[in-house]
């Protein structure tokens, strides 16, 4: 099935979203199913298959709520009846935006159980990405909650139900407050139907079981759909990775709508062996501590903004953190000064990741040397991933060469939804998605990351990689976080300007002249590469999948 940009049928059907999102040629889905890469189970079928193997073994931890893994299977079941009566049918596309806590995960699942679609949608979106994901799926239901971190997210779901005509109702995890008169508008936990009986699974493995967001920093997010074949072997390589077991406890500290959190491994992986999930609402380390010692937690998930939060901590805790076997750190590069402090200074195992939710998926060996552990993003948890990396011309690199880096595999896209224009650019004529990450391969497998194409700066002809300088600004002693960025200059072409978030209680911050100096005597770096500017700022912006916001940073820039 092939993508087609002049479809008219309603977005609604499960065969119009399936049509708006290219299929695996036949000879390669043919291949992954006879190999047993994609199992031919929905994630309905998975639950009920965990419900029977793990029914009285704790599945989920949320704050005071315990949910069994026979609970968590019948809860769904009796929300998605609840939702049915609501309108909800195989096929639609309903937006999820639900902090970390047990009802995303139950209303994940009653919508698998209806054949419906979850879109994964950050908690830190707002009207603009919202409203975008909203119209380009043609979602019927909205499901969030009522208020998270101070902001009131009933009144956002009114901005979008009064601006979107295929969404037919909201569903609040909490309270209706102003909009309880609305008939449009209702309460999450109203809508469970105990006793009703299982319901049949209408899914195919084949169908789309979720829709991702594209993890890029500019633009609006493009749409990732994963088919409940793809999504499940994904989640099961990278669990084997991670050695995950039924005595795994995974702690989600990241949104747990992000990719990462979700299946890599993270939630899925672990429940996929019967393992136990520690849900955090909040990213306070001192608060993640606690949970560590408290539920015996052996694996976490976070990124490398909160790699120096994490290591101040750990200086000052009395938590005993001895459980926490893996530190799994990702979703953009870490600086080897910091893998190596976490390596020295926690007792876990770091591992590092490059994970796309694009679908590509590595993470180092927990047995690597130290030094592996500390400066490579990891190898393809599958043996059926097909890696090349290539120079600008498509061309193969040799093992050591920085190149973009490509892939084709049995769990990575073969093309965005209703994207055909993008899909041309994206991917190559032999199904090789282009990730536009710079990295080099080791003849070791693992793959280092350089950097982005689009986060080169040409400066007076010479390319300067920005997570290079960033990587080696991030081990001076006065600086917790940088950002460097290109910016149009009439003499260069581009100049450097870096963003500086100093630590606390630094009495002066860095000049250009110290990093300049620093750069070429700690870092042995070029001098061409120390910033033009350095503008020192309070903290860096994120983006609401965590990484580094450069448009946000782009944006304080003055017109060259």
């Amino acid at each position: 099935m092939t993508t087609s940009g002049t479809q008219s049928t309603d977005i609604r059907t499960g065969d119009s979203i399936r049509s708006k999102i290219p299929d695996w040629p036949a000879d390669f889905a043919a291949k992954y199913r006879e190999l047993g890469l994609w199992e031919g189970l929905t994630f309905s079928a998975r639950l009920d298959g965990w419900a029977r193997d793990f029914g009285s073994s704790t599945a989920i931890v949320d704050g005071d709520k315990r949910i069994t893994y026979a609970e968590l299977a019948e809860r769904a079941t009796d929300l998605a009846h609840g939702l049915r009566e609501l309108g909800v049918r195989a096929g639609d596309a309903v937006l999820l935006q639900l902090p970390n806590s047990a009802e995303f995960i139950i209303g994940w699942f009653a919508l698998q159980r209806l054949g419906a679609v979850p879109v994964h949608t950050q908690p830190g979106h707002r009207q603009a990405e919202v409203g975008h994901l909203a119209g380009a799926t043609g979602a019927t239901v909205y499901i969030t909650t009522d208020v998270f971190n101070r902001f009131d997210h009933r009144d956002l779901a009114k901005q979008i139900i009064d601006s979107t005509p295929s969404l037919r109702s909201v569903v609040i995890a909490g309270d209706l407050g102003d909009h309880a008169a609305d008939d449009r508008f209702t309460e999450f936990s109203s809508l469970y139907r105990p006793g009703s009986g299982p319901i049949e699974d209408v899914a195919n493995p084949g169908d789309i079981a979720l829709l991702l967001l594209s993890g890029g920093t500019t633009g609006m997010p493009k749409l990732i759909g994963r088919t409940h074949d793809d999504y499940g072997y994904n989640s099961r390589a990278a669990g084997e990775r991670s050695r995950l077991d039924a005595d795994s406890v995974y702690l989600a500290v990241l949104p747990i709508a992000f990719n990462y959190t979700w299946n890599c491994p993270g939630i899925l992986a672990t429940f996929r062996v019967g393992g136990k999930v520690v849900l955090a609402r909040t990213q306070d380390p001192s608060v993640v501590f606690e949970l560590i010692e408290q539920e015996g937690v052996t694996m976490t998930a976070i990124n490398p903004q909160l790699a120096p939060v994490w290591l101040d901590e750990r200086e000052f805790t009395d938590n005993d953190l001895s459980s926490l076997r893996i530190i799994e750190i990702g979703s953009a590069r870490l600086s080897d000064h910091e893998a190596r402090r976490i390596i020295d200074e926690f007792d876990a195992t770091l591992q590092q990741i490059l994970g796309m939710s694009e679908g590509l998926f590595c993470a180092t060996y927990l047995d690597d040397d130290p030094e592996l552990l500390a400066t490579a993003q990891g190898v393809p948890v599958s043996p059926y991933d097909e890696i090349r990396v290539v120079d600008s011309d498509g061309n193969e690199v040799p093992n050591g060469e920085v190149g973009e880096l490509t892939v084709r595999g049995p769990y990575t896209l073969r093309g965005y939804f209703d994207a055909p224009e993008h899909n041309v650019k994206s991917f190559t004529d032999d199904g090789f998605y282009c990730t536009g990450d710079l990295v080099r391969r080791l003849d070791t497998g693992h793959l280092i990351v350089s950097g982005r194409i689009k986060d080169q700066i040409n400066r007076g002809g010479e390319k300067i990689a920005a997570t290079e300088v960033e990587g080696a600004l991030l081990k001076h002693p006065l600086i917790r976080s940088v950002a460097l960025i290109g910016e149009p200059d009439p003499t260069l072409g581009e100049r450097t300007v870096a963003f500086v978030v100093v630590e606390p209680g630094a009495e002066e911050p860095p000049t250009r002249r110290d990093l300049a100096n620093f750069l070429e005597s700690e870092a042995g770096l070029a001098l061409y590469k120390a910033p033009d500017i350095v503008n020192i700022i309070d903290e860096m912006p994120l983006t609401p999948l965590g990484k580094m916001d450069k448009n946000v940073l782009r944006q304080q820039l003055a017109p060259a």
